[in-house]
């Protein structure tokens, strides 16, 4: 395929067009005119409930999904700067504007806030309870005495068996957030490209391809031709947008940094934690112009000559802006070494691969993972989230099969689809239209993941309670 080029990637265009003809007074660009959308929709509100990592926490210092995705759109922004003028800087590509550069931060700072959008409650682990939850059932459900699990096709099955949040979050924003029609947010297709993270189908997932594009899926055979409409307009088809490398750096270093400091802050690791880990890399610093373990304790020295009360806790929190601002020059730098393998197409690793960064991106990955996500404290909360999700699920799935059918509903059915919002029985109902009994039998159940999708972690626990008379 040949090479992407900036002027189709950093398409304005959307779904559906603005035919007025006046002209307008309205000097923002389309990109930020995206950024307005965004801010003022209900589904980047419901974020605020959504957990990063310790969910149903009363503490109002801990991360939510709505914090993480600022710090995201904030890391996203100041990397779109640094990339974009370097490639000015040293003439990379000579089609590149100053206009482009600033196209570039806009993008990324809506791309930041709306990556998680489509995410259920409880974190990842409530993608996880969703894909188990199909494992578990979908061979056992039934639909007029025949195996929904023989209806459906390979791709549809297979698209609740690897349930993503990505592909979620596509969906959410081209099809169910209904503003004024069934487009969505209308968002332009620059931007939609950027947060499709994995341009694969289900069926196509490919754990050993050893390209990080192949990992998991990007959208739902549903949206198989909004995805078709969107990489065909920006030039992209089956390859990752550039943009996408930038806005994945970003995310990744918002939440290893922001695990650790809210681990710090919830007792589950020490300042002594962090610089015994630390010490186990320092070797791999000698040339990186930043040493993590000498800056924490210079930190931890400057905290106790300026007499603060907790010098451990000065350390590791200004330790972490250090940190971050060094793992940002690693990904500019991890983007404009291997600029024409990502302009091709063909660059399959992350951006910090092969710089400095990727050995504390990695020590801080697996120091939240050993310290906070394998707790006991996390599988406490877990083992409620999973019961809640679990029950739910149980509860919508058994109602939805009949519902829009000749077959007849009981009561509480009746009772349970009424809870669904209109939004997604209006999506569901405009996707249906014309479709075969299996087709539509599919889209029911994607009613289900949009639905449980929709939910705040304090909603999905109130539902939980009211289905199952717990006053």
């Amino acid at each position: 395929m040949e090479r992407m080029e900036w002027s189709r990637l950093l398409c304005e265009r959307r779904e559906r067009e603005n035919v007025s003809r006046h002209r307008s007074t309205d000097l923002r660009s389309e990109f930020e005119k995206d950024y307005h959308r965004i801010i003022g929709s209900a589904s980047f509100r419901r974020l605020q409930d959504k957990t990063q990592v310790f969910p149903l926490d009363k503490s109002d210092f801990i991360r939510t999904r709505l914090t993480h995705s600022l710090e995201v759109a904030s890391l996203g922004k100041s990397l779109g700067q640094n990339i974009g003028e370097n490639i000015l800087k040293y003439r990379k590509d000579p089609g590149f504007t100053p206009k482009m550069r600033e196209d570039i931060t806009h993008i990324l700072e809506c791309a930041g806030l709306i990556h998680d959008i489509g995410n259920p409650p409880f974190g990842h682990f409530g993608e996880e309870a969703i894909r188990e939850w199909f494992e578990k059932h979908l061979p056992k459900l039934m639909f007029f005495g025949k195996p929904v699990e023989k209806m459906l096709n390979g791709q549809m099955k297979q698209d609740f068996l690897h349930f993503e949040g990505n592909a979620q979050a596509l969906r959410l924003v081209t099809r169910l957030h209904y503003l004024v029609d069934e487009h969505g947010m209308n968002l332009t297709y620059a931007l939609l490209n950027t947060i499709i993270k994995y341009p694969v189908p289900s069926t196509e997932i490919n754990t050993a391809s050893g390209n990080i594009k192949d990992k998991k899926m990007g959208y739902y055979l549903a949206d198989e031709e909004t995805f078709k409409k969107i990489t065909g307009a920006t030039g992209t088809g089956n390859r990752r947008h550039p943009l996408t490398y930038i806005l994945e750096a970003a995310d990744d270093l918002a939440y290893k940094t922001a695990d650790i400091e809210d681990a710090f802050v919830k007792g589950f690791i020490t300042y002594y934690t962090l610089e015994k880990e630390l010490s186990s890399i320092e070797g791999s610093f000698q040339d990186a112009g930043f040493r993590p373990l000498d800056k924490l304790r210079r930190l931890y020295a400057r905290g106790q000559e300026k007499g603060v009360s907790s010098p451990e806790s000065y350390a590791v929190k200004n330790w972490i802006v250090s940190a971050q601002g060094f793992l940002i020059n690693c990904a500019t730098y991890g983007f404009t070494s291997n600029y024409d393998a990502i302009m091709e197409g063909i660059f399959g690793q992350d951006l910090f691969s092969g710089t400095f960064g990727e050995p504390l991106m990695e020590l801080l990955g697996g120091l939240a993972y050993r310290r906070v996500f394998t707790s006991r404290a996390i599988y406490e909360m877990e083992l409620t989230e999973s019961a809640i999700l679990d029950f739910l699920m149980d509860r919508l799935v058994h109602a939805v099969l009949y519902y829009d059918t000749e077959g007849k509903m009981d009561s509480t059915d009746i009772r349970v689809v009424s809870f669904i919002s209109d939004n997604y029985k209006n999506a569901y109902r405009l996707q249906a239209e014309g479709k075969s009994e299996a087709e539509k039998l599919y889209l029911r159940l994607l009613l289900v993941t949009d639905y449980v999708c929709g939910m705040t972690d304090s909603y999905a626990k109130s539902l939980y309670q009211q289905m199952k008379g717990i006053l």
